[in-house]
């Protein structure tokens, strides 16, 4: 029994062997890996996992996860055993509302690198003979996708791994505690005896949250009951070869996926309520009895799609449960307690790359690439709560396979955040999205009868993209740019950096030049060592010891743990988060300052405020910070007040304003309006992956102000030059993208659309993307594919509105 070890990952399944064989490539020794059952057809997923991968996905990280996965199990090897069947992958289209979606789906897999092709009925037939073609409407194929076996992969992943003495497995090893000293683990405890440990890495899935909130750490992961049934010999397979010769195949108008078992056929079944199992009452394993009255809906869609299935029996029935998050995404990263890492909600498809990304991490500091949507940190108060987790991971098993358009909103739960002046916006009837579980509204209806001013300026959209879009949004944003609207900023975030160290902290964390004189606003990014855009935020300072840091609501947990991280730990340095005793109003547009004048005892004149200046203002009987800061790209403030004065604070604003026209404008509005001054959007447009060079907001980084983090990733970049850069693309004709839409030169993909909307000012659709530099020349022709249509476009010149931003500092 060890007693000591450089690294204990705790699980055997796919994930923590994918991670032990990754972290023995990296040349670490001393790795153990303990799991509570044998070793390899133990208690976990994997063991009863059916092994369809299924490459493509809308989101980037998971289609390269899948895609480096499926090259390393490609590359394994176990006594001549085929451990992975590369025949390729269909999802078929039963209706035409999922025919036209799969041509979206071809869109991802072009932008992110994968073979793709929509085939017809009949095609779809050719490989898989015992389908009738007669009841869908053709097929995606990916010919990458594959039949992976589990157990043998994970045998021959831990084979490698301990080949010459880097990791040992111990089997039969369950852990009953984690030892933390001082907030760091020092050792975990099993029933074997205590191994002392310089890290941990929890690998557990659907157990995860279990240990983990043993160290105070909540995971928001439950396991769902999922139906898999393997039928008798089919006689149209009699003399089936090899295990998996048919593609593997999604029925997703029906909840249901299909793989071949030499002569039989493997039916998988969502189609049935969640059967949701919250991490405490998982037990021993990962099955369940099975329960036949759920698969019976499920069986008459596969009879349908596959007609020679109705005669067949099943001799396998399994209940497997495997694990969902709150989000959809894998839950990966240090957690608050150092040392303390996770690897969780990943199923096979994605084991491989998420293995080789957090040893990575872990080894060098960094991830090889970005992680936002994976990082531990993401996760919103509310988002840990067991309601909210028990909602949100049934929802997620009920719409695993639904069409969800990009724009749509959670159903349930919903009104979690609700700002101050929330009855104010439902009074104007807005559309509400969620946001950070803010509610935010889209639209207001009370602003439809502007469409008759702005009649023959905001264009239609097709049916797709007119779902949950308004064109009283492009009212708001005309609107807002000839005389003035209010915004509800409330989801914005604040956080104070003060004491003695903060100055110094802060301009070594930043990339910009934060130490300025007392009320002056700084836009910068924080990078990582590699340069990569870790957050993007405005910083104003207070006092010479004390910053207000100003982020996006749906980012706090993620940047103020990067704060936290990096802060130094001798007292120095204070943090706070002083979000929820602020509420936040934007006012802007050319008659901002009359309007905010007429209530402001202080004077607000371009002489007495000038731009990216912070000053206390009293507006009617509230006390405001106010910014002269504009993302909407003009004149205006965000106005922050302590929270029992915002109500106040909107109507007084409101009541001046209708001598000049005010209205409520919402965030459909202020998105058209900063992407014509081509303001990015942290998440979309910038995030770890780009530098602010490639971002175009270099800008924004002063390297003569002396050391900062990522200031020497950025110096060697600028030596070498650039090979891509973030794009403003118009459309030369009419059209319509909402992301992700795949760019296109000489037919050729070469980026995706990072963000879109139509530029009601400049009469243009806009959209952004990184292209090679041999693409990014104004005036350079290239092609956005929607939905298979190829639309012309152009690169041009940024911001396309008020580019000398005149109108912000009049």
């Amino acid at each position: 029994m060890h007693t000591h070890a450089r690294l204990v990952i705790v699980g055997a399944g796919i994930v923590g062997c994918s991670v032990a064989y990754h972290f023995a490539r990296l040349g670490w020794r001393d790795v153990v890996v303990v799991d509570k059952g044998p070793l390899f057809e133990n208690d976990g997923s994997t063991s009863h996992a059916p092994g369809g991968m299924f490459l493509t996905n809308s989101s980037k990280m998971m289609t390269e996860f899948a895609k480096y996965s499926r090259r390393l199990y490609g590359e394994l090897e176990l006594d001549g055993q085929e451990l992975i069947f590369g025949v390729g992958g269909l999802e078929v289209a039963y209706t035409r509302e999922r025919w036209h979606d799969l041509r979206r789906k071809q869109g991802w897999a072009k932008a992110y690198g994968l073979e793709s092709h929509l085939i017809s009925p009949s095609e779809t037939r050719q490989l898989v003979p015992i389908l009738d073609p007669g009841v869908i409407h053709g097929a995606f194929y990916t010919p990458a996708d594959a039949v992976a076996k589990g157990v043998l992969l994970i045998t021959a992943l831990a084979r490698a791994a301990s080949a010459d003495g880097a990791v040992t497995f111990l089997p039969e090893t369950a852990v009953t505690d984690l030892e933390v000293t001082n907030g760091r683990v020092t050792a975990v405890l099993t029933e074997r005896g205590r191994i002392a440990a310089e890290q941990v890495l929890l690998c557990t899935n659907i157990w995860g949250p279990l240990l983990a909130e043993r160290m105070g750490v909540k995971i928001p992961l439950q396991a769902a009951q999922h139906l898999y049934t393997v039928t008798t010999p089919i006689p149209e397979l009699a003399g089936a070869a090899r295990e998996v010769e048919h593609p593997l195949m999604r029925h997703q108008d029906h909840a249901m996926y299909f793989r071949q078992h030499f002569d039989s056929y493997g039916v998988g079944s969502y189609r049935h309520e969640p059967l949701m199992v919250d991490a405490r009452d998982v037990g021993r394993t990962a099955q369940r009895p099975f329960p036949p009255e759920h698969f019976a809906r499920g069986w008459e869609s596969a009879i349908e799609l596959l007609p020679p299935l109705r005669g067949a029996g099943q001799t396998r029935q399994l209940n497997g449960m495997f694990a969902f998050t709150v989000d959809g995404f894998p839950v990966m990263g240090e957690t608050s307690v150092r040392g303390l890492w996770v690897c969780i909600g990943l199923w096979l498809t994605h084991a491989g790359g998420a293995g080789r990304a957090i040893a990575e991490w872990m080894a060098e500091g960094l991830p090889p690439m970005d992680l936002r949507e994976a990082d531990i940190t993401r996760f919103q108060k509310h988002q840990l709560a067991r309601p909210y987790v028990a909602e949100r991971c049934a929802q997620n098993y009920r719409e695993v396979y639904d069409i969800i358009h990009p724009l749509q909103p959670i159903a349930r739960p919903r009104n979690l955040r609700l700002s101050p002046v929330h009855q104010r916006l439902v009074e104007q009837g807005a559309f509400f999205f969620q946001s950070g579980g803010w509610e935010v509204a889209g639209w207001h209806e009370a602003n439809a009868h502007l469409l008759e001013l702005y009649e023959g300026r905001i264009p239609a959209r097709d049916t797709w993209a007119s779902r949950f879009w308004s064109p009283i949004q492009g009212a708001e944003h005309l609107h807002v740019r000839e005389r003035v609207g209010l915004f509800n900023l409330s989801a914005l975030a604040v956080l104070e950096v003060a004491g003695p160290g903060a100055a110094g902290f802060l301009n070594w964390l930043a990339a910009n030049q934060v130490d300025r004189p007392v009320g002056k606003i700084v836009y910068t990014s924080l990078l990582n060592a590699r340069g990569g855009i870790v957050a993007d935020l405005t910083v104003v300072r207070r006092a010479p010891d004390r910053f207000w840091v100003i982020t996006g609501g749906g980012v706090l947990p993620h940047d103020l743990a990067w704060i936290e991280r990096h802060a130094p730990r001798d007292g120095s340095v204070m943090i706070t988060d002083l979000s929820a005793a602020y509420g936040t109003i934007g006012l802007w547009g050319p008659r901002a300052r009359a309007v905010l004048a007429a209530l402001a005892e202080e004077d607000v004149s371009n002489a007495a405020f000038p731009y990216y200046t912070a000053r206390p203002l009293t507006v009617d009987t509230a006390p405001v910070l106010a910014l002269r800061v504009s993302y909407a790209g003009e004149l205006g403030w965000e106005l922050y007040t302590p929270t029992e004065y915002a109500l106040r604070l909107w109507d007084a604003l409101w009541e001046a304003g209708q001598p000049h026209g005010i209205i409520a404008a919402g965030s459909g509005a202020f998105d058209s309006l900063r992407l014509e001054k081509g303001y990015r959007l942290w998440g979309a447009d910038i995030h770890t992956d780009y530098t602010p060079d490639e971002a175009g907001i270099g800008w924004a980084v002063r390297m003569d102000k002396g050391d900062f983090l990522g200031r020497a990733a950025v110096a060697a970049q600028r030596a070498a030059g650039i090979g891509r850069k973030l794009c403003c693309l118009t459309l030369d004709g009419p059209g319509v993208l909402l992301g992700k839409e795949p760019i296109l030169a000489g037919g050729r993909p070469v980026g995706y659309v990072t963000s879109a909307n139509y530029g009601y000012s400049v009469g243009r659709f806009i959209a952004y993307g990184y292209l090679p530099t041999e693409y990014a020349a104004l005036g350079t022709k290239v092609e956005v594919e929607y939905f298979g249509e190829h639309l012309p476009a152009t690169v041009s010149a940024e911001p396309l509105f008020d580019p000398k931003g005149a109108r912000m500092k009049q």
